[in-house]
C-alpha cells in the first residue's frame, strides 16, 4: 500500500515538472518572433541618436532647403571641424567633467551607501532622529542664496574642483532608497553571522553588506553618473572667468550652441576660427552627440548589475 501510494506521488510530482516544462518552453517561431521585436525595439532607441548624427554631417544650406533629414542634400564635417579646431579649450572640458564624474560618483555611492547602512541598523540609537533629518531637504530646500553664501564663504569651494563635486554628492532621496534596501534585501542573518565571527561594523558593511547591494549600487552609480556629467549650473555658480581651466565639457558646450559668435569674436579663439564659417544648426546636433556617447559607452557596464538575484543562496537554511 505505501509503495503504490509512493508510485502515485511520483507521477503526479511527474505529470506537474511536466506541465511546468510545456508551460515554461517556447516553439521555434515563438523564439525568432520575440528575437526580431527586441531587435526592433533596440532599433528603435538608437534611430533618433542615428538621426542626431546624420544631421550633424548635414550642411545648414541642406537645413535650410529640407529641414531635418534622413537624406541631406550636402554632407559635411564643419561642425565637428569647428569642435576640432577648440580641441584644446574641448579636450580640457573634457578632462574636467571625467575627473569630476569619476571621482564625483565614487564619492557619492561610499556616503550613500554608507549613511544608508548606518540608518538601516536597528540598534543604532539616533536612527530616527537623522531620518527625519535627511528626509527634510527632500521637502524643503536651503535656498539658493544661503547655499552660496555656505560653499563660497565658509568652506571657500569657490574656483576648485570641489564646487563641482560636493554640492551634488549626496542626496537624501538615494539615501531612503539605500536605507529601504539593507533593510529589506540584506538579510539580518548574514549581518548577525558577521558579528558571531567577531568582526567591526566596518567589516561587516565593506566585505558583506556592499557585495549584496550591487545592484542598487549600480543604480544610484549610474544616476549620480548622469548627473555629474551633465551639470553645468555648478560651474556657473562657482567658477568665474578666473578658472577657465576648471571649466567642464556640459558649460562649454552650452556656450557654444548659445553663443557660437561669441567664440569666433572672442581673441584667444580668433586664430582657430580663420579660414572657415561657423555652423549653425549641425553644430548644435554635434554637441549632442559628443555629450550622449560616453555615457552610452558607461552604460553597459552597469547595466550587468541591474540584474537581481545576488542575495539567492547567501543564507544556507
Amino acid at each position: 500500500m505505501q509503495d503504490r501510494n509512493m508510485r502515485k506521488k511520483r507521477r503526479e510530482e511527474d505529470y506537474i515538472a511536466s506541465g511546468m516544462i510545456r508551460f515554461n518552453s517556447y516553439r521555434k517561431g515563438h523564439d525568432i518572433a520575440f528575437t526580431l521585436m527586441f531587435i526592433l525595439f533596440a532599433f528603435l532607441c538608437l534611430l533618433p541618436l542615428i538621426f542626431v548624427f546624420i544631421i550633424s554631417l548635414s550642411s545648414d544650406a541642406s537645413i535650410r532647403a529640407v529641414g531635418y533629414s534622413f537624406f541631406p542634400v550636402e554632407w559635411t564635417g564643419t561642425a565637428y571641424q569647428y569642435l576640432w579646431r577648440l580641441r584644446q579649450t574641448v579636450g580640457r572640458a573634457v578632462f574636467n567633467s571625467l575627473f569630476v564624474t569619476i571621482v564625483g560618483t565614487v564619492l557619492s555611492v561610499f556616503l550613500i551607501s554608507t549613511m544608508g547602512y548606518v540608518l538601516s541598523r536597528k540598534h543604532f540609537v539616533l536612527r530616527r532622529f537623522y531620518t527625519v533629518l535627511i528626509f527634510i531637504p527632500m521637502l524643503f530646500s536651503g535656498g539658493l542664496l544661503s547655499t552660496y553664501v555656505v560653499n563660497t564663504q565658509m568652506l571657500g569651494l569657490k574656483n576648485t574642483y570641489l564646487a563641482l563635486i560636493l554640492p551634488l554628492a549626496c542626496s537624501s532621496f538615494y539615501i531612503i532608497v539605500m536605507r529601504s534596501f539593507f533593510d529589506v534585501m540584506v538579510p539580518q542573518e548574514v549581518i548577525e553571522s558577521g558579528q558571531i565571527d567577531g568582526a567591526s561594523h566596518i567589516r561587516i558593511f565593506f566585505s558583506l553588506a556592499l557585495p549584496l547591494s550591487k545592484p542598487a549600487l549600480a543604480t544610484i552609480g549610474l544616476f549620480q553618473s548622469f548627473a555629474y556629467w551633465n551639470d553645468w549650473y555648478q560651474a556657473r555658480l562657482y567658477l568665474d572667468s578666473g578658472a577657465k581651466s576648471l571649466f567642464p565639457l556640459q558649460y562649454i558646450l552650452m556656450n557654444i550652441e548659445n553663443n557660437i559668435k561669441l567664440l569666433a569674436t572672442n581673441d584667444s579663439f580668433a586664430s582657430a576660427f580663420s579660414g572657415i564659417s561657423i555652423p549653425g544648426e549641425s553644430i548644435r546636433m554635434a554637441i549632442v552627440v559628443i555629450t550622449v556617447l560616453p555615457i552610452m559607452l558607461a552604460y553597459p557596464f552597469f547595466q550587468r548589475y541591474f540584474t537581481s538575484g545576488l542575495i539567492v543562496g547567501a543564507i544556507k537554511g
